[in-house]
């Protein structure tokens, strides 16, 4: 299951773990999107559930519908995120919205984790993914359910990409795709490569398969050396 698989970096990986034989369920608000990532998957392999990730019955549901519909949960990810308004100085924010960015992007993170973990747990395996950044409290979560998780066989883990270019980077960036890429190079550390979907989708899937199946606990950095070379960042990349 993956949430936020209507779009961007989710679609993609739906894409990709559809060609790898998996039996994908995307959970999105979009329902438009949603439906047409599934025409193009084919309902033999792929189908759309309704989830808003801050709506806890919404999570259990669409985890209930995929355990119903396929018998077991083997892979979540936690995709689903978005950005707050554009504000440069704190005063112009309102409470509402920051809150609203924390209940998708932490709570919403949370919720899947717990909900996975409740249908996974009597199979005693799974692999739950979440997208997080370098600096975030997913980190921290994420280790603190692998502690608990790996107990019970599941494995948790999350990725933290540099910025990428998605359909929601974009509209909020006023950027091309393109001078979204071209900033974000000037920015970043690794030249002569950019940052796609399908690099973050593909480190989705290391982390889903069996060629990982002793990884736990991990935030896996997609920045191309990007915390290494940034002293701001230097103390998250030394306990994440």
């Amino acid at each position: 299951m993956i949430t936020g698989g209507a779009s961007g970096v989710g679609a993609c990986t739906a894409k990709v773990f559809s060609q790898h034989g998996a039996k994908v369920v995307i959970a999105d608000i979009q329902d438009e999107l949603g439906h047409s990532v599934v025409e193009k998957l084919g309902t033999s392999n792929s189908s759309y559930v309704h989830c808003d990730v801050t709506n806890e019955s919404h999570i259990r549901n669409a985890i209930d519908e995929t355990v119903a519909k396929h018998g077991k949960l083997d892979i979540m990810f936690n995709n689903a995120g978005i950005i707050g308004k554009d504000k440069s100085q704190i005063m112009d924010n309102e409470m509402a919205d920051f809150e609203r960015v924390l209940s998708v992007n932490v709570t919403g993170v949370f919720l899947g984790i717990k909900h996975a973990a409740r249908v996974m747990v009597p199979a005693r395996s799974g692999s739950i993914i979440s997208t997080a950044s370098v600096s975030s409290v997913l980190g921290g979560l994420t280790r603190n359910a692998a502690v608990e998780l790996g107990q019970l066989g599941i494995r948790v883990n999350c990725l933290s990409p540099y910025g990428i270019a998605t359909p929601m980077i974009s509209t909020y960036s006023g950027f091309t795709a393109e001078q979204f890429e071209n900033w974000m190079g000037s920015c970043g550390n690794l030249k002569g490569v950019t940052l796609k979907g399908e690099d973050i989708t593909n480190a989705a899937l290391y982390l889903a398969s069996d060629g990982a199946k002793y990884v736990s606990g991990h935030n896996l950095f997609i920045d191309g050396g990007f915390t290494v070379v940034n002293p701001s960042f230097g103390m998250f990349s030394t306990v994440s």
